[in-house]
């Protein structure tokens, strides 16, 4: 604990110093006062809405995330982050809008570059759909395919492609990959001692396996083709080609220049950047691409905000977004702030319905009980609704299980009904790779059981065993009164198995297959919003940090470096080792997905 919390302090001084160094630098040379004053939140112009325009989707530059938020700092400075994200209901809401609106001719999307979590990609091509139905098109101009670039470019009414040669296509279908440590931790010494209950909860695998369980590899095979099925029967229907087909030309590697894209039907023409200006021209029904008026997303959407603010009657959406931590910090689903949130909504009498976005792979037992707990007061007082996003499993599915209707995407993954401790032994480690040796001094037997410094006993292996079971009884029968079954039935799914949302509906572990805005479609009937969503006000909990607040959380040692999604799932199984000497519980998946 004390190194934790030197490496803690040592990083958050040492990015502060970078980050106010960079400040002093910019504020010596006077180059970027009025773009800091915009960072901080003072008005930088409001967008306006030409007479007529193209609504524009550059997922090269837009940041979509569970809720809009301003910039963050430290992820600009490491050259990685957008200006402002857009919360993935605003995007949909304002793409309602505009197939309505007279102004917006047609959306022009640029899917290169496209990037997020799946269910966020499957309800921003939700709401393209729907777009078209409204009589309007959807056209779309690729240079470098991509798994989630082409799914979303697949529902456009046109998809155009350059001719150039020099494409790098990486629309090859899904991939997982699974990381395993034995080896190299047997090498340092270490002892991960791992207590769980299901055969298919596999977050510590990682630790103590150099390969794939039968049981892990069943439930990544499965879930992998649940999700690329999904997204290859959207794009087969929107392309009039069969599933089969579009298979076979990724196994076989037939799209390998623009001109296969074209011959199998992916793509309708090959145009150069100066045909498709004239092809925006002539749909706009201009003379001259200098003539275009276009709109983006975020612009458009910052003017079409979702729900009536003036309405006295409000929907609360409260998002559970990142693993499920204990305490109160400002990041994270911190399970002591969550249960304080839901209780203040729930004292708001003007609040006439609650949906609950879990965004989570779950975490601590504790935090997680102390949020359901809430859940489950505030259910007495108005209806609430779960809506799904990337993942909603273990303690994400723990705080949701009982709530009115749970609706959640095809892709989402959920599930993972399991429980798990992991405690690390490193006297090999200390003893013959560092020379160092330990003496333990205890006032009773087993006071050093969490010290780290030697092996459990098997009367503590038994204990913790017994917590495990206990936990995972406690789990399953929460499932099974919030899901209306038996817990043998819970039992059977359970396990700590993994399941797409596409599976869970078929086993009844959610509703229905839905986004974030069916979800508040079916709160607003609840509550008795005539209109729907447009005659109420919608509010969101928690309040979206402004950008001096993140900052001061990144200066506090929260979320210092955002890493790779391949490594998210290594480094939030890697926190959990590192806190396991105080023998808590968790319940979470290892995965970290982000589709490309």
């Amino acid at each position: 604990m004390i190194m934790k919390d030197f490496l803690k302090t040592f990083l958050a001084s040492f990015t502060a110093l970078v980050i106010y160094g960079i400040i002093a630098f910019i504020i010596l040379f006077g180059w970027a006062i009025s773009g800091l004053t915009g960072l901080f939140g003072s008005d930088s112009g409001t967008p306006v809405m030409p007479e007529s325009a193209v609504l524009t989707i550059d997922m090269g530059t837009l940041s979509l995330a569970e809720q809009t938020r301003e910039a963050d700092v430290l992820e600009m400075l490491q050259g990685g982050g957008a200006a402002q994200s857009l919360g993935v209901f605003d995007a949909v809401a304002a793409i309602n809008a505009a197939a309505f609106d007279p102004a917006v001719k047609y959306i022009y999307l640029k899917p290169d570059s496209a990037s997020g979590g799946t269910a966020q990609l499957e309800e921003l091509r939700n709401a393209l759909q729907n777009f078209r139905t409204s009589g309007k098109a959807v056209v779309s101009y690729i240079e470098n395919p991509t798994n989630a670039g082409y799914y979303l470019a697949s529902v456009s009414d046109k998809i155009y492609m350059t001719p150039h040669n020099g494409i790098t296509n990486m629309f090859n279908g899904l991939s997982s990959q699974l990381i395993f440590l034995k080896d190299a931790l047997d090498f340092l010494g270490v002892n991960v001692q791992l207590i769980r209950h299901g055969k298919y909860k596999s977050a510590g695998e990682t630790f103590i396996r150099n390969s794939s369980s039968k049981e892990n590899m069943e439930q990544n095979e499965a879930m992998v083709m649940s999700m690329w099925n999904s997204w290859k029967n959207a794009i087969a229907k929107s392309r009039d080609i069969k599933p089969e087909d579009l298979d076979r030309m990724l196994n076989e590697l037939e799209l390998v220049l623009p001109g296969d894209f074209l011959e199998k039907g992916l793509v309708d023409e090959l145009l150069t950047y100066d045909q498709l200006q004239d092809k925006i021209a002539m749909l706009f029904m201009v003379d001259k691409f200098e003539d275009v008026k276009t709109i983006s997303l975020q612009d458009y959407a910052q003017m079409n905000g979702p729900g009536n603010p003036m309405a006295n009657d409000k929907i609360a959406i409260i998002y559970a977004e990142g693993e499920i931590v204990d305490g109160d910090g400002t990041t994270e689903v911190a399970g002591d702030r969550f249960a304080k949130i839901i209780k203040s909504v729930r004292e708001d009498k003007s609040v006439k319905a609650v949906v609950l976005r879990v965004n989570s792979p779950g975490g601590s037992v504790l935090a997680s009980e102390k949020i359901k707990t809430q859940i489950d007061s505030l259910k007495t007082q108005v209806p609430v609704i779960a809506s799904y996003g990337d993942y909603a499993a273990s303690g994400g599915y723990w705080i949701s299980a009982n709530c009115d209707y749970i609706y959640a995407d095809e892709t989402t993954l959920t599930g993972s009904i399991g429980v798990f401790s992991m405690i690390p032994d490193l006297q090999k480690t200390l003893n013959d790779k560092l020379h160092v040796n330990i003496t333990a001094v205890n006032s009773n037997k087993h006071a050093d059981m969490y010290g780290m410094m030697r092996p459990l006993d098997r009367q503590e292996k038994d204990m913790m065993q017994g917590i495990i079971e206990n936990i995972y009884d406690k789990f399953t029968s929460l499932v099974a009164q919030g899901r209306n079954m038996s817990v043998e039935d819970v039992d059977a799914i359970a396990q700590g198995r993994v399941w797409t949302g596409a599976q869970a509906l078929e086993i009844g572990l959610v509703d229905a297959i839905g986004t974030l805005e069916t979800a508040l479609l079916h709160a607003a009937a609840l509550a008795g919003a005539e209109g729907g969503i447009g005659n109420i006000q919608i509010v969101e909990y928690p309040k979206p940090q402004t950008t001096l607040e993140m900052l001061n959380s990144r200066l506090n040692g929260e979320g210092l470096i955002e890493m790779p999604a391949s490594l998210k799932g290594i480094s939030t199984a890697f926190k959990d080792w590192s806190e396991s000497q105080s023998g808590k519980v968790y319940a979470r998946i290892p995965y970290a997905i982000e589709i490309k």
